[in-house]
């Protein structure tokens, strides 16, 4: 499937800015990476992509990526689109020099996993108005969009994420998948439980995992030129190092 994508820049290995559920790709405009090389696209069902019936799980959103890659990419995810870069990274790990996950929607404990049905019912039956409520409170741009996404498309992604076969979400799944990553990993959360458990898992040796508390979900758009310095000034010299 060809999916929008907005490029930018020329310099340096290219920067994949891959948004999260409900998006587009204009949440990166916030960030200002200078002149490097941007990818930045709209997820099959988000933005100005098309929206099938099918074909959400995270695997299937990476491969859609495939035809925008033409060299080894530093991926940064958010949420959702942190599990499509780390699909990315697993399936196809020559493209992936990389990874920055942003409060990743991934390693959802035994608390959280027991409202996933419920949460996937109302999704199902009142689309983005249930996602809004799931949320809670977003910047006005970042709501506006969540509710303009199709509401099939906020379910499949949902169950992609989470209650479909080879779902990676749950936690006891995403330490059974995230085992495959042979990148480097910058995970930068803002629950202090979740970056505890994430840097307990086994991974590259240059693996790193930041934590920000005094930040929400959307902790980029917090701190994005904090987020920028950070993720640069680890990974800004991929060509030095190679896929890892």
């Amino acid at each position: 499937m060809n999916v929008y994508a907005e490029t930018r820049g020329r310099e340096g290995p290219p920067l994949l800015l891959v948004h999260g559920w409900g998006g587009d790709h204009r949440v990166w405009h916030a960030l200002d990476f200078g002149e490097r090389r941007v990818i930045a696209p709209d997820l099959r069902g988000h933005g100005r992509s098309p929206a099938p019936a099918t074909g959400y799980r995270p695997v299937d959103l990476a491969r859609d990526l495939l035809p925008l890659l033409d060299e080894p990419v530093l991926a940064i995810g958010h949420s959702m689109g942190a599990q499509v870069v780390t699909a990315l990274a697993v399936e196809h790990p020559e493209l992936v020099s990389a990874l920055v996950v942003i409060a990743p929607a991934y390693g959802a404990d035994e608390a959280e996993e027991r409202l996933i049905p419920g949460r996937l019912a109302a999704l199902r039956a009142d689309g983005a108005a249930a996602a809004s409520r799931q949320l809670g409170p977003l910047p006005p741009p970042i709501a506006e969009r969540l509710l303009a996404t199709p509401g099939h498309v906020l379910a499949e992604c949902y169950a992609g994420m989470y209650t479909l076969p080879g779902a990676f979400g749950v936690r006891r799944e995403s330490e059974r998948y995230l085992a495959g990553r042979t990148c480097p990993v910058l995970a930068v959360h803002n629950v202090p439980e979740a970056a505890r458990w994430e840097a307990g898992l086994p991974g590259h040796h240059r693996s790193t995992t930041v934590v920000w508390p005094d930040a929400g979900h959307f902790l980029h758009l917090d701190h994005p030129a904090a987020f920028v310095d950070l993720a640069l000034s680890e990974w800004g010299t991929l060509s030095e190092w190679g896929t890892g």
